[in-house]
């Protein structure tokens, strides 16, 4: 448990305080946010009743067809099954002006695969953690002026935040378009973990900057890109692999509905890069087909060595990959 400052409580006080009928459990972060920005605004939110059974994602089209929503926040795995759908169609989304996306990396190849089905909208990719704001990045938000957003990033960072990038290993401040670990000051951030002042040590450097455990990096334009989180990095033969990029790539197959990579343990190498994958219904897509596919678009270090096929890939209500979960697979010799 995190201790935040005054001032964050203060600004939850005064958003909630807008609130008064509803009732949004405190883990609810992101959710929290956009009732915030509805009440802000005068707007009116449409509510999944979770009872319904449906797909949540057919559901949220319905609600979009039937209210003509403007403004929706989808988390990234509703985003991949927009995009890999046949049954949604652009004009089901016609009414979307603007998304809102967080809580897992979204590349360019899902975010473009994404945007032909809502061409009448801006997606503006969000990031943060609770113990920063929560809110750090978010595209058209704190933009310091207009600007076209480019695929895959999350914008620029929070007016009264610092942010930099440094070598996770060493420390050492990287440069521009150098990927390393993000680190955040500012007043927002946290004070320290509740009880737990070790953690809160390895958390927040003695010149207050929090380690988010966040692999990114910040373009020629300020703009952020996230690229995994730290403890997620696969390390073969020395070299840095990163799941989230391969299961951007691993996606936009046709015949692949879903993904997640996880790292195995390997003798020579140390670790190699093994993926799930959840085939869309009739496909007939082999092993060694999906080696074929990420190997012609990779180095040779970010190959997948081997393929489990799975009926689905494990997450939280976020949309984040469970990857303990599959982990715990492969160490009982149960992949699938």
């Amino acid at each position: 448990m995190g201790s935040v400052p005054e001032e964050s409580v203060a600004a939850e006080v005064v958003f909630r305080s807008r609130l008064p009928d509803i009732e949004i459990p405190n883990e609810q972060t992101l959710q929290s946010y956009c009732f915030a920005k509805m009440a802000e605004v005068g707007s009116r939110p449409c509510i999944i009743d979770g009872q319904t059974g449906a797909s949540y994602t057919y559901a949220e089209v319905e609600l979009v067809r039937a209210h003509g929503i403007t403004i929706a926040p989808f988390v990234p795995p509703i985003v991949v099954e927009i995009a890999k759908s046949p049954q949604v169609t652009a004009g089901d989304l016609a009414s979307i002006r603007m998304v809102m996306s967080g809580a897992a990396p979204m590349g360019k190849d899902l975010q473009d695969a994404f945007m032909a089905k809502i061409p009448n909208a801006v997606l503006g990719q969000g990031y943060g953690m609770t113990e920063a704001g929560p809110v750090l990045a978010m595209c058209l938000a704190f933009a310091k002026e207009p600007f076209k957003v480019k695929s895959g990033s999350c914008g620029t960072v929070v007016r009264n935040a610092g942010l930099k990038i440094v070598d996770p290993d060493t420390g050492a401040s990287l440069g521009r378009n150098q990927p390393g670990e993000i680190c955040i000051r500012g007043e927002q951030i946290m004070k320290g973990y509740l009880n737990d002042p070790e953690s809160t040590k390895n958390t927040i450097d003695k010149d207050g900057w929090l380690h988010t455990g966040d692999i990114g990096l910040v373009d020629d334009d300020d703009e952020i890109f996230i690229v995994d989180r730290l403890k997620e990095i696969i390390k073969y033969k020395g070299f840095q692999v990163a799941p989230a990029e391969l299961e951007a790539l691993l996606i936009t197959h046709p015949e692949i509905k879903d993904a997640a990579v996880v790292s195995l343990k390997d003798d020579l190498a140390g670790e190699v890069p093994v993926a799930f994958v959840m085939r869309i219904e009739g496909s007939e897509i082999t092993e060694d087909d999906i080696k074929k596919f990420v190997a012609k678009e990779v180095v040779f270090y970010k190959r997948i060595h081997k393929v489990f096929f799975t009926d689905s890939i494990p997450k939280n209500p976020s949309g984040k990959i469970l990857r303990k979960d599959l982990r715990a697979r492969l160490a009982a010799g149960i992949p699938s």
